[in-house]
């Protein structure tokens, strides 16, 4: 699933996050939500979240539970 409707991001995930320096080269960095960051209900280029190490980026893959 990818990260670009808010609704399927919840606090506690595991996510795949594009950090804002590697948005060139698409370098995928995993972590857990902490915090939703994206107020609107889709983003076309992921929710944007802080991750529970502090690290904020957008989602752009879910991790199956």
């Amino acid at each position: 699933m990818n990260g670009q409707n808010r609704e399927h991001v919840k606090p506690g995930m595991s996510v795949q996050i594009v950090l804002k320096q590697d948005q060139r080269n698409g370098k995928l960095t995993p972590g857990i939500v902490k915090d939703i960051l994206t107020n609107s209900p889709f983003h076309p280029h992921g929710i944007k979240v802080r991750l529970q190490d502090g690290q904020v980026g957008r989602v752009k893959s879910i991790d199956a539970q």
